[in-house]
């Protein structure tokens, strides 16, 4: 069982930005910047590619009012998208508020925050979330 296999399960807790039948999404807990958020499909597959046909095309459905969301809640150019996959073995998507091509680089050092720092970018994406 994957690390977020057991978010989902509600074992592990997560500052939940939405979730559906499907997918849910959250703050990424080592964050490349403020408003990292993980969009992840409820079913425990581990490359994107694998995903059912169906899963694949909603999960960017699931993803675009989230990246509307941060774009509003973040000083940024635009919400980039990611997937890299390597470090838990259950795809997810990397929502991640950017300026330039290098702020999605995941050889960077990760922010370390507290709680109520987590809680407060939680708050705010989903004061701008429209679902």
């Amino acid at each position: 069982m994957s690390i977020f296999s057991k978010i989902i399960a509600g074992e592990l807790p997560a500052y939940k930005i939405a979730e559906d039948e499907n997918f849910i999404a959250f703050l990424d807990i080592a964050p490349l910047v403020k408003g990292h958020v993980l969009v992840v499909p409820k079913k425990e597959i581990d490359k994107i590619f694998d995903l059912p046909d169906e899963l694949l095309t909603k999960i960017l459905v699931f993803a675009k009012p989230i990246g509307k969301a941060i774009e509003q809640s973040f000083e940024c150019n635009r919400c980039g998208i990611s997937v890299v996959g390597i470090e838990v073995p259950h795809t997810h998507v990397h929502l991640i508020p950017i300026n330039t091509a290098n702020d999605l680089n995941f050889t960077r050092p990760k922010l370390q925050l507290e709680a109520g720092e987590m809680k407060a970018i939680q708050q705010k994406i989903l004061s701008n979330l429209v679902i």
